[in-house]
């Protein structure tokens, strides 16, 4: 699990690691024992916040007009197509 340093807690760092997965959240700053991370998975999370932050720009979605799950799930999934399309699609 990818996360931001405001998740560098131990008993987040716990939890994860009891579930079955390794955790990479860099330390902080004002910790003494630092975290070795996976710097190059660390910076594919920006692709993804990327990604998140792009959908949020459709009104629908970043106010979740649709009320029930599918018809959201299907909003996000035009949306996202949208978004494939765009960055993707061909020009000619």
């Amino acid at each position: 699990m990818v996360a931001d340093r405001g998740y560098y807690a131990q008993a987040i760092i716990d939890l994860i690691e009891t579930r079955g997965a390794k955790a990479h959240i860099p330390s902080q700053i004002n910790v003494r024992v630092r975290r070795s991370v996976d710097h190059q998975i660390y910076r594919q999370r920006n692709l993804v916040e990327r990604f998140f932050n792009r959908l949020k720009h459709f009104r629908a979605i970043a106010t979740r007009y649709h009320k029930l799950a599918r018809n959201f799930l299907a909003a996000i999934a035009l949306a996202s197509t949208r978004l494939w399309i765009k960055k993707y699609g061909s020009t000619t």
